[in-house]
C-alpha cells in the first residue's frame, strides 16, 4: 500500500468513527417486550419487487413476517405503502397491478397513498384495484376534475393502544405529468401552496378529533428537480406533521439522526424494491425510527411465499421465449445511468423508435428519434434476451408516435428534458440521429409553466444545449423536424410540454414490438459489441465551471475532479477556485476517493 494511501485510510477511519451509522432495527423477541407501542412498518416504491431476493429483496412475503414478529411481541402494527407498488415487474405488470393487490391483501396491508405509477394503467383501473383491496387508499390532493371531490379519502384514523393515530395521504402533482395524459383524464392534482392547503386542512381535522399522532404518507420524494412539491416542502410548509414517511425518489432515510427533520417533522423511506423495510416505534412520549435491510434478514411468511412463487412461476413460462442475444451489457440504470446520461441501452430504444417510425412511415418520412430515459426500468444482462427482459425493461405497453417540431421547439425539448442534469430527471433524452451539447455550468432559467404541469420551458435554451446536429448536420431553427417518441412524451408528459404544440401522429406500433422486430430483423438477432458496446457520442455533458478558463494551469484537475465526483462547485454554474479548502472538505475528498464507503 502507498503511503498516500495509507494516510487517505487513516483520515478516513477517523471520519467514520465519529460518523453516525444508519439506524439498523433488532428484531423483537416473541413476547410483551412491546406491549403497549405501536409499530408502523413501512415500504414505499416496491415496483413489483414481491418475490424475494436473498440478500436484496425482503419480498412482500418477508414484510408480512415483519408483521407477524411485530404482533407476536406484543406491539399493534400499522403496515403502510408510499405507493407505486403496482407496476414495475412482469410479475406484477401482466395483471395490470391486480396481482400486487392480491398479495398486499395476504401481507395484511392497512393503507396505501397512491403513487404515480398507480395510474399506469388509467384511473379506472386504479379504482377497480381499490375495490380489490382489502385497504383503503388515501390521497388528500388527487381530484375528480367535474366535482372537484377527492378521488379517494384524504385520511384515515386508527385507534389504538396509544389513542388515535392519524394519516393522512399526498400524491406528487408530477403525475399529471410523469403518467401518459391519457390515463389521467378526468382527474387533477393540487400542487404547490394548494396542495400544501390540502394536507394542512386534514392536519388540523385530525388533530381536532383527538389523534395523539400524526402521520404524512406522501409520495413525494427529495429530490431538488421535484421542488416546491417535495416532502421537504411539505415539512417546512404544514405544520403539526410529525412523521412523513416519504416515496417517490427511492430514497434511503432511516430516520436514525436529525439530518432529515425539519423542525418538528421528521421524514423517512425505504429506498426501493423492498431492499429495505421501515419500522417506526411509538409510545405515549416519543418515538423510534429505523431500517430492516435485505442484507440481515431472511425470514418469510411461507403460505405468501409458496403464492407468490406460484404466480412468479406462471408468468416466467409466458415470458421465457428466447429471441436475440447480446455481446454487451445494456445500461438502463438510473443514476447514473439512463436519466443522466447517453447509455447504450438508450442508444439502442432510440435507435429501435427511429427504425420502427420509418418502417411505418417510410424511410425518408422521420428526422430522429427522442425517448426519455424514466422509460428505461431496468439493464439487460449480456446472453441471451427473453420477452420477460423486454417487458421488465419497458413495461408501460407505449406506441411510437411522431412530433412534427420546429428547430427552435426542438431545442427547447432538449433544454427542458434537461432541466436538472447532471442532477436525474426521468425526462433525460436518448436519442438517434440527434447530437448536442449540455453545458451544465449554465443555470436553467424559468420560462413559463407547461400547460397542466409542474415544470416550465426554459428561458435560454440556446445558451444550455449548444452544438446541436441533426443526421449530422447543424440544427435550423426555423426548419421542421418529424421526430419520433413514444405516445407518452408526444401528448406533453415529462417535461415534454413544447410537443403539446406539435403536430402529433400516433403510428399505433408497439414500442415493444418495435424493439424486438429491430433487434431480430436489423440486427439479426445479436446486439453486438461493436455497435452497442458503449454509448456512441451522441449527448456530451461539459461541467466546466463559468469561472474556470480552459487556459488555466489547474483547469485539467479540476474537470477531473468534478469528472470523478470528488468535488462539486459552488451553486449557479461556479467552481470558486480561490476560496479557501476547509479540513472538513479534505476529508470529504478523502472520503469520495475512496469510494465513499459505508461507516
Amino acid at each position: 500500500m502507498k503511503q498516500s494511501t495509507k494516510i487517505f485510510a487513516f483520515l478516513l477511519a477517523l471520519t467514520m468513527l465519529f460518523s453516525l451509522s444508519a439506524m439498523a432495527v433488532s428484531l423483537p423477541e416473541a413476547g410483551t417486550a412491546l406491549e403497549g407501542k405501536v409499530v408502523i412498518i413501512h415500504t414505499n416504491d416496491t415496483h413489483g419487487a414481491d418475490l424475494a431476493v436473498a440478500g436484496t429483496s425482503i419480498g412482500t412475503a418477508g414484510v408480512a413476517k415483519l408483521r407477524s414478529t411485530y404482533k407476536a411481541a406484543g406491539a399493534e402494527v400499522i403496515l403502510i405503502s408510499a405507493g407505486d407498488a403496482i407496476q414495475g415487474s412482469p410479475l406484477v405488470n401482466l395483471g395490470k397491478g391486480s396481482s400486487a393487490i392480491e398479495f398486499m391483501n395476504m401481507a395484511g396491508y392497512d393503507l396505501m397513498v397512491p403513487g404515480n405509477h398507480e395510474f399506469d394503467w388509467g384511473t379506472d383501473n386504479l379504482l377497480a384495484l381499490e375495490t380489490l383491496a382489502d385497504f383503503p387508499f388515501i390521497s388528500a390532493n388527487i381530484y375528480k376534475s367535474e366535482t372537484k371531490t377527492t378521488l379517494f379519502s384524504p385520511s384515515i384514523s386508527f385507534d389504538t393502544v396509544l389513542g388515535k393515530i392519524g394519516v393522512v395521504g399526498i400524491t406528487t402533482p408530477e403525475t399529471a405529468t410523469k403518467a401518459h395524459p391519457d390515463k389521467v383524464l378526468g382527474t387533477s392534482f393540487s400542487t404547490e401552496d394548494d396542495m400544501y392547503a390540502d394536507a394542512k386542512f386534514q392536519v388540523d381535522k385530525l388533530i381536532s378529533e383527538g389523534c395523539e399522532y400524526i402521520i404524512a404518507v406522501a409520495h413525494l420524494g427529495i429530490e431538488d428537480g421535484s421542488a416546491p412539491n417535495r416532502s421537504i416542502d411539505l415539512a417546512q410548509k404544514v405544520s403539526g406533521i410529525d412523521i412523513i414517511i416519504d416515496g417517490h425518489s427511492h430514497s434511503v432515510l432511516d430516520g436514525s439522526d436529525d439530518a432529515n427533520k425539519y423542525g418538528d417533522t421528521l421524514i423517512v423511506s425505504a429506498g426501493e424494491k423492498l431492499s429495505n423495510v421501515g419500522v417506526i416505534t411509538l409510545d405515549k412520549t416519543s418515538y423510534t425510527a429505523g431500517l430492516i435491510y435485505a442484507a440481515d434478514y431472511s425470514d418469510t411468511d411461507e403460505t405468501l411465499a409458496a403464492a407468490i412463487s406460484a404466480e412468479n412461476d406462471r408468468v416466467e413460462a409466458e415470458l421465457s421465449a428466447v429471441f436475440a442475444k447480446s455481446e454487451v451489457f445494456l445500461d438502463g440504470n438510473r443514476d447514473p445511468g439512463v436519466r443522466t446520461m447517453e447509455t447504450n441501452l438508450g442508444d439502442f430504444a432510440a435507435d429501435a423508435i427511429l427504425w420502427g417510425a420509418r418502417f411505418a412511415l417510410g424511410e425518408d418520412k422521420v428526422d430522429a428519434s427522442i425517448t426519455n430515459g424514466g422509460g428505461i426500468r431496468a439493464s439487460i444482462k449480456a446472453g441471451e434476451i427473453t420477452m420477460k427482459d423486454m417487458a421488465t425493461v419497458f413495461p408501460f405497453s407505449n406506441t411510437i408516435a411522431t412530433v412534427e417540431l420546429t428547430g427552435e421547439q426542438l431545442l427547447e425539448a432538449l433544454a427542458a428534458a434537461t432541466f436538472s442534469t447532471p442532477e436525474a430527471v426521468g425526462a433525460f433524452p436518448q436519442v438517434s440521429g440527434i447530437e448536442f451539447t449540455i453545458k451544465t455550468a449554465v443555470p436553467y432559467v424559468n420560462g413559463e409553466k407547461y400547460e397542466d404541469s409542474t415544470y416550465h420551458a426554459p428561458k435560454n435554451s440556446a445558451e444550455r444545449i449548444t452544438s446541436v446536429k441533426v443526421n449530422g448536420k447543424a440544427l435550423e431553427l426555423d426548419k421542421t423536424y418529424t421526430i419520433a417518441t413514444n405516445d407518452f412524451t408526444a401528448s406533453g408528459g415529462d417535461t415534454y410540454g413544447v410537443f403539446k404544440k406539435a403536430v402529433v401522429y400516433d403510428t399505433g406500433v408497439a414500442l415493444e414490438d418495435a424493439l424486438v422486430a429491430y433487434t431480430t430483423e436489423e440486427l439479426r438477432g445479436l446486439v453486438t459489441a461493436e455497435k452497442y458496446g458503449k454509448a456512441a457520442g451522441r449527448i456530451k455533458i461539459d461541467q466546466t465551471p463559468l469561472d474556470v478558463d480552459p487556459s488555466t494551469w489547474y483547469y485539467q484537475s479540476v474537470m477531473s475532479a468534478i469528472d470523478k465526483g470528488l468535488m462539486n462547485g459552488v451553486g449557479e454554474g461556479y467552481f470558486a477556485p480561490e476560496v479557501t479548502v476547509q479540513r472538513s472538505m479534505v476529508v470529504t475528498i478523502l472520503h469520495r476517493l475512496a469510494g465513499s464507503p459505508e461507516p
